[in-house]
C-alpha cells in the first residue's frame, strides 16, 4: 500500500469534539455532624431494598460493623425468611400432593367410564377387576414386570416360564440371527428377567 497516495489527501477526518467529562455529583455523609464527603453508599436495610446511605470511609466502616438486615425480626421469622431464601422467594409446592380431581379413576375404569383407545390400562385391568384384586395378586412389583417382559400371564408355572425362558433365548441370540448383535439388548432384558422369576422362586 501506497501511503503517499493523493487518495489519503480526500479523506476527511471529523475534529474531535470536546467532550465534557461530567463529574459525579458529590453528597455529603450521612452521619450526624459529619461534614466529609459521602463516596460510599451503605444499604439503608430490610424493607427498603434499593436505597442507600452515603456516608465518608470511617462512618461507612462503623455502619458495616453494626449493621444488621435482619434486627427486629424474631428468630421465627428469621427461619421463615431463610427457608424461603433457598428458592429466592418465589413460591413453591409439595411434589406428589395430590391438588384436584385426578383424570385417571380406578373406579371409572372399573364401571367402563373411562376412555382407553390405547389400551394403556387393558393389561392392568382384566375383566373390570384391577390386578390387585385378582387371585395372582400376591406378586411383588418387580415379579410381574419380569413375567411381563417374557410376556407370561402372573398365573404361569415354573415349566411354562423355562420354556418361554429357552425359547425367547433361541429366538434372540446373536448366533441365530447370523452374528446380528442387534437383540443383543432384548436378550438381556430376557435373562435379567429370568434371574428375577428364580430369585422370586417362582422357577
Amino acid at each position: 500500500m501506497d501511503l503517499n497516495s493523493p487518495l489519503f489527501d480526500r479523506i476527511r477526518v471529523k475534529p474531535e469534539q470536546r467532550q465534557e467529562r461530567r463529574e459525579a455529583p458529590r453528597f455529603r455523609c450521612d452521619a450526624p455532624g459529619c461534614e466529609a464527603e459521602g463516596a460510599y453508599r451503605a444499604p439503608m436495610g430490610r424493607q427498603r431494598e434499593g436505597q442507600y446511605f452515603c456516608f465518608c470511609l470511617e462512618h461507612v466502616r462503623e455502619y458495616n460493623n453494626s449493621y444488621n438486615y435482619f434486627n427486629g425480626m424474631s428468630d421465627a421469622d428469621v427461619a421463615r425468611y431463610m427457608k424461603d431464601a433457598t428458592t429466592g422467594h418465589r413460591p413453591t409446592w409439595t411434589m406428589g400432593v395430590k391438588r384436584g380431581q385426578s383424570a385417571f379413576r380406578e373406579d371409572r375404569v372399573r364401571d367402563g367410564d373411562f376412555a382407553d383407545p390405547l389400551g394403556l390400562y387393558r393389561q392392568r385391568y382384566h375383566r373390570g377387576r384391577p390386578q390387585a384384586e385378582s387371585a395372582a395378586s400376591n406378586h411383588s412389583a418387580v415379579t410381574l414386570k419380569a413375567l411381563n417382559a417374557l410376556g407370561l400371564e402372573e398365573t404361569a408355572s415354573a415349566e411354562a416360564i423355562k420354556t418361554r425362558y429357552k425359547e425367547l433365548v433361541k429366538r434372540h441370540h446373536p448366533d441365530a440371527n447370523g452374528g446380528d448383535r442387534s437383540c443383543e439388548e432384548r436378550l438381556r432384558e430376557i435373562i435379567h428377567a429370568y434371574k428375577t422369576l428364580r430369585a422370586a422362586k417362582l422357577v
